[in-house]
């Protein structure tokens, strides 16, 4: 029997609390909802953190992290140059050196490829929350690490789930991402992608928002057929996605974060996965509140590439 779609309850969700704010018993707008459904859900974060030396596409480079250094002189307290520290200054911050906006866990927009395509900072703020769709082919990938999804793995899911809601996110589980810390094999083909018809098919028969894959290209097609066509047509994708492994194929939400950079041609994401509170995978609010957050077991130190970690 099929899991019931979190979608559903919260809907559900919604008509009680309607319910009850007529008999004056509810609390104001969508909290009922959040204290219904949200607090006990699984939350499961589908995102590399970006760091100095990761899988990045052969042109570009890697980062650099360092210490933030004062730009200006301030009486008494710092001089231009000075490195910030906890002991002499109380804070301590750090400089971001980035080679590229298409580092990481990201957001495609269409400026990525199509001149007159929207920027990062064009993404409206509707894209914060939808149904998450996760078409697995990892068994196939394992058998053929070059597979593309087609249209054929698209209608299985439907078969097993249903139609594919309108506005969702769909995700494509290859199980590439276990391969993150193996920088030099990730980028070499042959590597997962997604097939340019079932592309079309996501867009134009189920009208999605975008799609997501774990590598960080589309396809290996020697054009890039199927990036080239998504953002010519001004549609959007995630790349470098991570932990689809622990999320359900269907019934759960994404909630989607990224830096707004004023005209961006691509966008540093976070993608958390919101799951039914019986899922075995993930954490929930009242589980891990968020505040205050927890200790370091040792005083964060700066690593050899600049990174600050806790460091006995």
């Amino acid at each position: 029997m099929k899991k019931i779609m979190l979608m559903v309850v919260i809907l559900s969700a919604v008509c009680l609390a309607a319910i009850s704010a007529s008999a004056g018993g509810a609390s104001p707008g969508l909290w009922d909802v959040y204290r219904n459904v949200f607090v006990d859900a699984k939350y499961i974060d589908l995102t590399h953190a970006f760091e100095p030396v990761q899988p990045v596409w052969p042109g570009f480079g890697q980062a650099t992290f360092k210490p933030a250094t004062a730009g200006n002189r301030i009486e008494g307290y710092i001089d231009v140059g000075q490195q910030f520290e906890y002991e002499k200054h109380g804070f301590v911050a750090t400089a971001y050196e980035l080679t590229t906006d298409q580092y990481g866990t990201q957001l495609d927009p269409p400026a990525h490829w199509e001149k007159m395509g929207a920027t990062i900072s064009d993404i409206p703020a509707t894209y914060a929350v939808r149904p998450l769709v996760v078409i697995d082919i990892h068994e196939k990938v394992a058998r053929d690490s070059g597979y593309h999804l087609q249209v054929g793995d698209i209608n299985n899911w439907e078969r097993e789930h249903g139609r594919i809601p309108a506005g969702s996110v769909v995700m494509v589980r290859s199980d590439w991402y276990q391969g993150w810390s193996n920088r030099e094999r990730f980028n070499q083909k042959p590597f997962p992608g997604v097939g340019l018809e079932a592309l079309k098919f996501l867009h134009l028969q189920r009208n999605i928002l975008f799609h997501g894959h774990e590598p960080l290209d589309t396809d290996t097609t020697p054009t890039l057929e199927g990036e080239y066509w998504l953002l010519h047509n001004h549609f959007a994708q995630a790349e470098g996605v991570a932990n689809l492994d622990k999320v359900p194929e269907a019934g759960a939400l994404i909630a989607i974060g990224f830096a707004k950079p004023l005209g961006g041609t691509g966008g540093y994401a976070r993608y958390i996965a919101i799951a039914p509170g019986d899922w075995p995978h993930g954490v929930s609010i009242r589980q891990v509140p968020g505040a205050p957050l927890p200790v370091q077991p040792h005083p964060l130190k700066r690593d050899e590439n600049g990174v600050m970690r806790p460091t006995p």
